[in-house]
């Protein structure tokens, strides 16, 4: 595991307030994970449904390898686990990795490294039907939701982190656009609270705004 603090913050997201809980008649849901980390996400999900088809995307090496010593470890079936970034057309992209849970496509960073990444609409365009699509990228986000929403509406239920960092623009309304758009009833949970927000306007960790997006068909 990279930190205690991130292990502990997911296994209370997860577990505790159920973040990825979703219903489905299927025993074999589809279900996609975009930035995985180290798979506790993906043990959650065959905690659910035993008999899932996952595809978990995790761009960063130093995790992906410890997630893909996760998932044979505790002998999961049917997942697929893909070292790539998911993005806006296929290239090689600059990733800044944060070593635990934080890593980013990066533009300006000086401990960037170079990570191979995929047009994800695409991806998505070989499947008639997912169930739950989780995206937690650290601000990739705001690009990919508006690339992907013409096939958003073969899912049921979409998972996003939303980040807003200080220095740039937000996009919050492209992320609620593309999701509204596809007729999904949405649902917010605002990670960062803050005080007096009109003062305490730069937030932690670079960010003034951090939101849990829950999307999902009526």
């Amino acid at each position: 595991m990279p930190d205690c603090k991130s292990f502990i913050w997911q296994y209370y997201e997860i577990f505790f307030k159920g973040y990825y809980q979703f219903p489905c008649a299927k025993a074999n849901p589809v279900i996609i994970d975009c930035g995985a980390n180290i798979g506790i996400s993906i043990i959650d999900f065959k905690r659910q449904y035993p008999l899932a088809e996952i595809h978990a995307f995790e761009p960063d090496d130093h995790i992906f390898n410890i997630l893909s010593d996760n998932i044979n470890n505790y002998s999961l079936k049917h997942v697929t686990l893909h070292n790539q970034a998911v993005w806006i057309k296929d290239e090689e992209l600059s990733f800044e990795s944060e070593g635990a849970d934080g890593g980013k496509i990066s533009h300006d960073s000086d401990q960037s490294k170079k990570v191979d990444a995929i047009d994800f609409a695409r991806f998505l365009n070989r499947f008639e039907h997912v169930n739950f699509l989780k995206i937690d990228i650290e601000g990739a986000e705001t690009k990919i939701l508006p690339h992907i929403q013409g096939e958003l509406y073969k899912v049921d239920n979409i998972f996003v982190e939303f980040h807003s960092f200080n220095d740039q623009a937000q996009h919050l309304n492209d992320v609620i656009q593309a999701l509204s758009s596809n007729g999904h009833r949405i649902y917010i949970d605002n990670i960062n609270f803050k005080n007096s927000p009109f003062i305490n306007k730069k937030g932690k960790y670079r960010m003034d705004l951090q939101l849990n997006i829950f999307a999902y068909r009526p």
